[in-house]
């Protein structure tokens, strides 16, 4: 889940996962795959470090760990 505020003020939790765009016009708009909008007062730059941060407390994003084979390679 990510934090943010409406134009109102009002802040609420939104889950990332079905977040499928976020655009600045110049209000940033988060549009779900539901096809729901919402109008938040942070940045897109914000709201898509949140989303990368948020991926990463949840393991969908991060470093990938790959094995080595007997040879050590």
């Amino acid at each position: 889940m990510i934090t943010v505020t409406r134009l109102n003020g009002k802040s609420f939790s939104l889950n990332a996962i079905y977040i499928e765009t976020v655009e600045s016009f110049p209000d940033t708009t988060i549009t779900l795959v539901s096809g729901k909008k919402y109008i938040v007062r942070e940045s897109q730059e914000q709201v898509t470090a949140d989303i990368e941060l948020f991926y990463k407390r949840i393991a969908l994003l991060g470093k990938v760990k790959v094995e080595e084979d007997p040879d050590g390679n």
